[in-house]
């Protein structure tokens, strides 16, 4: 995990996401999940290159149920899109560095 990216909690879920001004990307994920670790590395460099512009969250779904059960998280890793605290979009499973930054820039 990169400097830029953060991790975050159930606990601190609603400070960290849903009362965020702009955008943030919630990563879904867990340690075991290999897809998981594709999209780790890329989200790592995202995160550096949207540094100030949008918050890139990693929650580990194995020590967070609470809010994976509230947003129906059923396949990792999803990716969660929210502007201003409402969810905008999703991404399951692998996407490509391309396709996440169009919907990274798109909260924009």
């Amino acid at each position: 995990m990169s400097d830029a990216t953060i991790e975050i909690t159930d606990a601190s879920f609603e400070q960290e996401v849903l009362k965020a001004a702009g955008g943030v990307v919630v990563d879904f994920w867990a340690p075991w999940c290999g897809p998981c670790r594709v999209v780790g590395p890329i989200l790592d460099e995202l995160a550096g290159q949207f540094a100030g512009k949008v918050k890139i969250a990693k929650l580990n779904v194995d020590e967070n149920s609470q809010v994976a059960g509230k947003f129906n998280v059923m396949n990792i890793p999803t990716l969660i899109l929210f502007k201003d605290g409402k969810e905008e979009g999703r991404a399951i499973g692998v996407q490509s560095k391309e396709e996440l930054q169009r919907k990274i820039q798109a909260l924009l």
